[in-house]
């Protein structure tokens, strides 16, 4: 997972550095025909030749390159004779168009927009694993999963074995009929330790999730456990479960065997939330179609702007940074000045941050509605 020194160092070199920079973005998918024996890096070797870019920056590119690293799906370079970064990331970009092989390879300004949206936008999911004898914590990002080792250090080994030996009794509503003398005063000193002890857990739950700044969550374990522990959740903490899913069947599964098992269900929940998305722009007056949903956008209206995973669009910019889908429209922003023929791709990012509209990608199945029903652009007004 990316390190926060690694993010920092995105924000405050990368972005900010003097051109020229070689920008390169690759698919790198080991499961795409197209990359089979490294098909990739052939097609980024002929892309850098067709720029004109120094010799010596050329071979230490090709050598960083070299490098036999850990399987990722997007490669992420850049490079200046004082600067070479890569970045092996596990996930798909948006706005960069890698599809059939292709390669985003500039000299020039450096190019951030995909790498930025993707570390300040991509969603932190989180899993608790609610194991018999200690419950952890991970946190996936960008397609990574890592332990928050420090999420539940406070507990002691001997109060997990407390919760585990009194926990399945309370929930089954056992604990009266297995004790023979005084069964109501120890089944009510038993509950209200479980109770106060899941209590504490929630809170220390709810600070891991605010810390990691979670927006979903899986409850991973028995499904009398998840769910039971799920009623002592705050509220705030409650509606950012999107699932509960049953034991791992590994004795002490590993953190890569956690995100197998819940990689599949985040992205269902991804794409019910991306459908749900495209709901509301109907439910509540939403805006759609190209030019509409760009004057929207520039007049601040939007409070989310709804785009396609790829886009292809080409639009027209006017010097003063206005876009439209056509000349004609664009002139009506700026009609005595040159227009630049742009992809739409390029500066959709800037736009919605620029306007203070969320921006919001969509895949699959909520991509082709998008593109087919709502003219490729939607958004959501303020007001």
């Amino acid at each position: 997972m990316l390190s926060k020194d690694q993010v920092r160092l995105v924000h405050e070199r990368i972005a900010p550095h003097l051109a020229p920079v070689l920008s390169l973005y690759v698919d790198v998918h080991p499961g795409r025909p197209e990359n089979a024996r490294r098909g990739w890096f052939i097609r980024v070797k002929d892309s850098l030749k067709a720029l004109d870019i120094p010799t010596t920056l050329y071979e230490r590119v090709i050598t960083l390159l070299s490098e036999e690293r850990a399987q990722a799906r997007t490669l992420v370079l850049f490079a200046a004779t004082d600067l070479l970064e890569r970045y092996d990331l596990q996930v798909e970009l948006p706005v960069v168009d890698l599809a059939h092989g292709r390669v985003e390879c500039r000299w020039g300004e450096p190019y951030v927009t995909p790498l930025l949206y993707a570390l300040d936008e991509y969603e932190r999911a989180g899993v608790l694993y609610l194991d018999r004898m200690s419950w952890r914590f991970y946190e996936i990002f960008l397609g990574e999963i890592e332990e928050a080792t420090d999420a539940f250090r406070d507990i002691s080994p001997e109060e997990w074995q407390e919760l585990t030996r009194y926990l399945p009794t309370l929930y089954d509503g056992l604990l009266k009929e297995r004790v023979a003398t005084h069964p109501s005063r120890f089944a009510r000193r038993v509950e209200m330790w479980v109770q106060r002890f899941l209590k504490r857990l929630a809170h220390l739950l709810e600070d891991v999730v605010v810390e990691h700044d979670i927006r979903r969550l899986v409850l991973l374990g028995p499904a009398e456990v998840t769910y039971f522990f799920e009623q002592y959740l705050p509220r705030s903490v409650r509606s950012r479960v999107v699932a509960h899913m049953s034991d791992i069947p590994y004795p002490i599964p590993s953190a890569a065997q956690v995100l197998d098992k819940v990689t599949p269900i985040l992205e269902k929940a991804e794409r019910a939330h991306e459908q749900a998305l495209l709901d509301t722009v109907q439910e509540r007056a939403g805006i759609w179609g190209l030019d509409p949903t760009l004057e929207a956008l520039q007049t601040g209206r939007l409070a989310a702007l709804i785009v396609p995973w790829r886009i292809e669009t080409q639009v027209w910019r006017c010097p003063e940074g206005w876009v439209a889908s056509t000349p004609e429209m664009a002139r009506i922003f700026c009609p005595e000045s040159e227009l630049q023929e742009i992809p739409l791709r390029d500066v959709i990012v800037q736009l919605a941050a620029d306007f203070g509209a969320r921006l919001e990608f969509v895949r699959g199945e909520a991509e082709q509605r998008l593109l087919k029903q709502y003219g490729g652009l939607a958004g959501l007004p303020r007001w």
